[in-house]
């Protein structure tokens, strides 16, 4: 039998990295500035490597900057590009965003490429930050509404420029949204409802983005890693009770083994940050290097939900006057 499972999941294995898409643009990015939230591990740590790669000055805006800094030493002592730069931030706290985006401002005069790519799984049990939203919403999704938004004016006037929101096949668990309840006050909530409802939100806020930004020279699409072997279910700075201990280490077990690496699960993040094949395309959900509508929810497709979205976003995060754009 263990035999056997083992036979199986190489089979896997192979199969899922063979058919995995990789990005084959030699664009080079002297000259650009880049943004890559949660550049410390995993595919965010790998874009980051390959866009120093092609010369391109890179801020890896982090929260654990001892981390951050030690990637950003063997980045550059990688790529021998010494343009790698670490800012703090705490995509879940609204005051360190914008603190964030005050250096950005101040201190880049251009930008031209921003991954939103930092994310967790929450807690067993729900946990509210100190702006009163539930802690995975505010990380995976509300911190990086409002990171956006306080950026767009720069990556306009940068223009041409490209916003990657990454996101998850994990939001087609989430059937419903109530956007009057986002941070589940009545709502029951689970780790797994809450990560993919902040999933779904990645694809929706994107597609309105999207619409908002028609005629800038500024995209916006968001996108499935795949199944990456990274410590994404193994790290967990929550307490956990013993079934979750177990269901997460047979995640990790399963997912390391079968699943894509970190430099496969980065891929189209880097494609749609470099390739000249998404140029002008704007608004849509990818997957393996390429557009994949069969795999988005119907619910990640409707423009009335993501309208309302971004409407109640802004409430949420306290958009002030003369923070919005549209």
């Amino acid at each position: 039998m263990i035999l056997t499972t083992f036979v199986v999941l190489l089979i896997v294995r192979w199969y899922y990295r063979s058919r995995s898409g990789r990005c084959n643009s030699k664009e080079q990015l002297v000259g650009k500035t880049v943004i890559v939230t949660g550049a410390s591990a995993g595919i965010g740590k790998e874009a980051a490597k390959e866009f120093a790669s092609r010369g391109a000055r890179v801020i890896l805006a982090c929260r654990n900057l001892i981390k951050a800094r030690k990637v950003a030493a063997e980045i550059i002592g990688h790529t021998g590009n010494k343009d790698v730069v670490v800012e703090y931030l705490d995509t879940s706290n609204l005051d360190s965003v914008r603190l964030f985006c005050r250096q950005i401002l101040r201190n880049e005069e251009h930008l031209h490429i921003l991954v939103n790519n930092a994310g967790i799984v929450g807690p067993q049990a729900k946990q509210i930050t100190k702006d009163g939203l539930e802690l995975t919403m505010a990380t995976n999704h509300y911190g990086h509404f409002l990171l956006t938004n306080l950026l767009l004016d720069r990556m306009i006037a940068s223009g041409p420029g490209r916003i990657i929101n990454v996101s998850s096949a994990a939001h087609v668990f989430t059937r419903r949204i109530n956007l009057r309840d986002l941070n589940f006050e009545a709502t029951s909530y689970s780790p797994s409802s809450a990560y993919a409802q902040s999933k779904l939100c990645n694809i929706l806020f994107t597609k309105e983005l999207a619409e908002k930004l028609k005629g800038t020279e500024v995209t916006a699409n968001s996108l499935h890693p795949g199944a990456v072997g990274t410590d994404f279910f193994s790290k967990n700075d929550f307490p956990l009770n013993w079934s979750a201990r177990i269901i997460n280490g047979f995640l990790s077990f399963v997912v390391h083994f079968a699943g894509k690496t970190s430099e496969l699960g980065a891929q189209t993040t880097i494609y749609l940050a470099v390739s000249g094949d998404v140029e002008r395309v704007s608004g849509q959900y990818f997957e393996d290097c390429k557009v994949n509508l069969s795999s988005s929810s119907w619910l990640a497709k409707d423009r009335y939900v993501a309208k309302g979205l971004w409407e109640v976003s802004e409430v949420e995060v306290q958009l002030r006057p003369r923070e919005e754009h549209f």
